[in-house]
């Protein structure tokens, strides 16, 4: 529906904007884990269609926004999670036309 009505969108995740792009780039290459995650996640009302797509299922317990982890928020349910993740937070870097917080995505 989101990109139906939008031009660009911003994902957050525990209140930081993770990713930010125009929604046709975001939703045919989401680059951000959790956007991933957020993305394989909507319903498909083929069934056929709805075989050939990855589900990205999260491990682990939503953390506490009163008392997030170090570093980068999503790192505990991050399949990309590093050290360099539980010990700095990731800016917002410029990939192409879009933003993402990721350090998978530095230069």
């Amino acid at each position: 529906m989101v990109k139906h009505i939008s031009d660009r969108i911003g994902v957050m995740y525990l209140g930081r904007i993770v990713e930010l792009g125009e929604s046709d780039d975001l939703y045919s290459n989401p680059l951000h884990p959790y956007t991933r995650a957020l993305l394989s996640s909507v319903p498909i009302p083929d069934p056929k269609i709805a075989k050939t797509k990855k589900r990205i299922v999260l491990e682990g317990e939503l953390p506490s926004p009163i008392n997030p982890p170090s570093g980068c928020t999503f790192r505990l349910r991050c399949p990309h999670a590093t050290e360099r993740c539980a010990n700095e937070v990731p800016k917002l870097t410029k990939v192409g036309t879009r933003e993402v917080a990721c350090f998978l995505y530095e230069r």
